[in-house]
């Protein structure tokens, strides 16, 4: 059992979520809270990769690979990648070249809308 006293609403995820709450579920409450400063959370690092393609095959096969054997790949040459962050899928894009470095041209984005759920 959590003790109530141990909460605190101002860590509460619920109220930094920006998404509309139907009225109907919403009970009136004499005092509105502040707006929360989403600033910290602009601050946070995420990682983000490129994934290129990927391949399936048994350990038997792994092992018998030696130098300049090809793996064959679930992606065609020219098809975008994926774009992740933090694992989840973002959006697909293609590489580029930025000032003799690799970059990435977001073709598609995915809907970000918080969801709770992990594309991984």
């Amino acid at each position: 059992m959590v003790d109530d006293n141990l909460l605190d609403d101002d860590l509460l995820l619920d109220d930094l979520l920006e998404e509309e709450v139907p009225t109907a579920t919403v009970s009136a409450s004499p005092q509105s809270r502040p707006k929360k400063d989403m600033g910290f959370f602009q601050q946070l690092p995420v990682q983000v990769s490129l994934e290129l393609a990927s391949a399936e095959m048994t350990l038997g096969e792994l092992t018998t690979l030696g130098e300049g054997d090809v793996i064959t790949l679930d992606r065609m040459v020219g098809e975008p990648l994926d774009l992740r962050v933090n694992g989840a899928l973002l959006g697909r894009g293609e590489v580029v070249e930025v000032n003799g470095r690799y970059g990435v041209r977001l073709l598609e984005v995915e809907n970000t809308k918080v969801s709770g759920g992990y594309d991984g």
